[in-house]
């Protein structure tokens, strides 16, 4: 299952706060947000969690908070995705060879999910990967889900270690790495616009290179 059931109560703490936000917020999705893109992409790109008011009101990863914004552009702008991103489930963009999941597929309080939390819903995206048939390329954005997706592939985080514009290889596909392109990491220049389009100039290489 790649997917988490609707109303999951696999983690107490996520689950419990779900159920807060559906009273504070009953207009939100509020629930485990799914992956967005077809399953057979040959790029998949991974997030840490939906924001409160981001996918967790939206219902879309990336969706309705500023990480979206970048992230969008920057898909758009090498291919990857076509039409027009309004913060907006119904805003008719769609993803082109590409797929977005997050490591953790709810909401979390004060947008960090703990350990037992990161494990629980491995599994996801383990079996997210694994039905993937044509990938490519995975984007792990931020260092807590370039260490889910190397558990999910059963490798050695030592063998693999995070840092921003690595590349990875794993035989049929490539794991890059970016800095998370929250609003935080945008603001401090952690992470500019030019580094973060730099990181999918080399997917779209490494996508077109394969075939």
């Amino acid at each position: 299952m790649s997917e988490p059931p609707l109303d999951c109560r696999i983690c107490d703490r996520l689950a419990a706060f779900r159920d807060a936000n559906r009273i504070a917020y009953p207009e939100f999705y509020n629930n485990p947000v799914p992956s967005f893109g077809p399953a057979d992409a040959s790029l998949l790109v991974v997030g840490l969690a939906p924001g409160l008011k981001g996918a967790n009101k939206t219902g879309r990863p990336f969706t309705g908070d500023y990480a979206g914004d970048l992230l969008y552009e920057t898909l758009g702008t090498y291919g990857f995705a076509r039409g027009t991103y309004a913060a907006d489930p119904d805003d008719g963009l769609q993803l082109v060879d590409c797929r977005i999941t997050n490591a953790v597929r709810c909401v979390p309080p004060e947008n960090k999910p703990i350990g037992t939390e990161i494990r629980n819903c491995r599994p996801f995206l383990a079996t997210t990967i694994e039905q993937a048939g044509g990938l490519k390329a995975i984007v792990a954005l931020g260092r807590i889900a370039h260490d889910s997706v190397l558990t999910a592939l059963d490798a050695r985080r030592a063998s693999y270690p995070f840092g921003h514009g690595a590349r990875h290889d794993f035989g049929s596909f490539s794991l890059f790495d970016s800095y998370h392109c929250s609003r935080y990491n945008t603001n401090t220049r952690r992470l500019t616009p030019e580094m973060f389009q730099a990181v999918f100039a080399e997917v779209r290489r490494e996508v077109d290179a394969r075939v």
